[in-house]
């Protein structure tokens, strides 16, 4: 029933439900001291960073940030929407979910007509599977033969026949009580205003239901058996399908192998079921659109690697352009994107039969990687040799980096467009590195002679807005990302600066450190998880850190050494004024106090 869900009954239920065996019936997790850990579901990696704590009932990835309790898991896992991942929790205890203003009698009518929406589209994907199977199926039957389509393969994406009757469907739904005007509102018939007619949308069409993540069918496809036109006709927009959000395959790709590592983006529905049909079940196909933002950010949280997929001709050239502009913005360090392009003339579907699945996978397996298109692509048609053509090569590179996240890809692709153009880096990195505003803290300085790699680094952007980290939250991220990093910092705490806001939070960090019961990062995150401190170390870790792991404890004691002078300076400038002040009585400094004096004076340079 509709209306809001009591925050009381929201709490009682988190109170009863297990994290951990939420999360580990959809993700494999181990025991590791009084945690659980594994591969985590929301990106793609080889060693576990995700645990599950079943003291604080919650989750955290240490590698892409993703942390929350139940009810966030089975939102960002299953795409639900928050009532929905409510109402399967309470399921699982056999709880009924209570509604504020239930007897409200709007609310239940919007409630009956969202569940008749979407009862009819199910009702509907049983009809056309039971019409190809009648006689008047024929045609749709001898189609898919032609098209070399299993049994099997037609069954796992519920393939069917939309009869060519003009009210065919209008009728079994009519006699099962679904209004006309239901029927409208979810796309199965086209209303004609002049004459107030309706009709069925899909006629003479083999019927490809297009479901959501969770095997609902929320639209269609058709495809026509002979020479009409479209070819391909679509469910319209309704309040359960959004062309810019859904694709097709994607739930039967996971049920094929739920732990997806790539995932192959082609044109259509076809493409998808015939790669299926020769065992590439990996394939999913947009719905008449572009590959949107919202369509990768959902991609991304389940596989590592994205493939596009285009014709070799100059359309398909464009369409990858305009894909990869939004694929930028996407590409957090460990995430990959590939572009393949097919020969002239041939699809995912001819091409596949033609050659092969081993022949069809190698070609995917050798698609061009984002980087490699991204220079083709500003390279095509200029003459790098001269000045002018570098120009306007180098500021197209630059404004597709511009777009990407902070981290090791965007330093790659720079230093790449420097060796090919010849420009130092430096200029590059100042044209799309954001000026920031107040200026940071000088870095602290370090002996001539230490090793460069040893040496504190400037501060990076990489935080919600791109800030710089001040030198306190770089050792803080020292600390988050690499803990056993406490046993070298001094066991007195008269280094840590009293002005410095983070210097409070960094102690406690170490004092925690230090007792033994937080030797992980996850378990440390997990201490302060809900607090504001929580966020802060929770945004630290999920900066990338840039440091070498030889060069970490170097640049932690180089840190240390630098709040510790600084600490150090008022005494140390009194004793330089007194010994300045002698010297200016008349009174003759020793040798000791004269080499005293020299050091005082080169430290406070320092």
């Amino acid at each position: 029933m509709s209306g809001q869900i009591p925050q009381r009954f929201i709490d009682d239920l988190l109170a009863r439900v297990d994290v951990v065996e939420v999360v580990g019936e959809r993700v494999k997790l181990k025991k590791a001291g009084r945690n659980h850990s594994g591969l985590c579901p929301f990106h793609q990696e080889k060693s576990p960073s995700f645990t599950v704590s079943a003291d604080k009932q919650f989750y955290h990835c240490f590698g892409c940030g993703a942390h929350g309790n139940a009810l966030r898991f089975l939102m960002e896992h299953e795409n639900l929407r928050f009532p929905e991942a409510v109402e399967q929790l309470a399921a699982r205890l056999g709880m009924e979910v209570p509604r504020e203003g239930a007897d409200d009698p709007h609310a239940q009518a919007r409630e009956r007509k969202r569940k008749e929406g979407v009862n009819l589209l199910e009702l509907s994907a049983s009809y056309y599977r039971e019409r190809l199977k009648m006689p008047e199926g024929e045609g749709a039957r001898r189609y898919l033969a032609e098209r070399g389509l299993s049994p099997e393969v037609q069954q796992a994406f519920a393939i069917g026949y939309a009869p060519a009757g003009w009210e065919a469907l209008k009728r079994h739904l009519s006699e099962r009580g679904v209004a006309e005007a239901v029927q409208v509102e979810y796309g199965l018939l086209v209303h004609r205003e002049e004459s107030g007619r309706t009709y069925d949308r899909f006629r003479d069409r083999v019927m490809f239901p297009i479901r959501d993540i969770r095997g609902r069918t929320i639209a269609f496809g058709g495809r026509v058996l002979g020479d009409a036109k479209p070819k391909y006709l679509n469910s319209p927009e309704t309040p359960v399908f959004h062309k810019g959000r859904e694709l097709y395959g994607l739930f039967e790709a996971r049920q094929a192998n739920p732990r997806l590592e790539r995932l192959v983006i082609v044109e259509g529905y076809m493409d998808v079921v015939a790669l299926a049909q020769f065992g590439i079940r990996n394939a999913v196909a947009t719905l008449g659109t572009s590959t949107s933002e919202e369509h990768l950010g959902r991609l991304f949280r389940m596989v590592g690697e994205v493939v596009f997929c285009f014709d070799g001709d100059r359309a398909g050239r464009q369409a990858a352009a305009r894909a990869l502009q939004t694929v930028l913005p996407q590409m957090i360090d460990g995430r990959q994107a590939r572009f393949m392009f097919l020969p002239e003339g041939e699809d995912p579907d001819t091409l596949v039969r033609r050659e092969g699945p081993e022949a069809f996978e190698d070609r995917i397996t050798c698609a061009s990687p984002l980087s490699e298109f991204l220079f083709d692509h500003a390279a095509e048609g200029r003459d790098l040799a001269t000045i002018e053509a570098r120009e306007r090569f180098a500021s197209q590179v630059l404004s597709a980096i511009g777009k990407l996240p902070e981290g090791v890809l965007k330093s790659l692709l720079l230093t790449e467009l420097s060796r090919r153009t010849g420009v130092d880096q430096s200029r590059f990195e100042a044209l799309v590195t954001p000026r920031e505003t107040p200026e940071a803290e000088p870095p602290p300085a370090v002996d001539a002679g230490r090793d460069e790699a040893s040496r504190p680094r400037p501060p990076r952007g990489g935080g919600p807005a791109g800030e710089a980290l001040s030198l306190m939250g770089r050792v803080l991220q020292l600390l988050v990302h690499e803990p056993r990093l406490v046993e070298r910092l001094p066991e007195e705490s008269d280094w840590y600066p009293g002005e410095d806001p983070e210097a409070r939070l960094c102690h406690e960090v170490e004092r925690l450190l230090r007792a033994g019961r937080y030797r992980s990062a996850q378990v440390l995150l997990a201490h302060f998880h809900g607090t504001p401190e929580g966020e802060r170390l929770a945004e630290l870790a999920r900066r990338e850190l840039l440091i070498p792991p030889g060069a970490r404890a170097a640049e932690l004691d180089g840190l240390v050494e630098h709040f510790r002078r600084h600490r150090l300076r008022p005494s140390h400038q009194e004793e330089v004024d007194a010994l300045l002040s002698k010297q200016q009585r008349g009174e003759r400094l020793s040798q000791e106090e004269r080499q005293r004096l020299m050091g005082l004076l080169t430290e406070l340079k320092g």
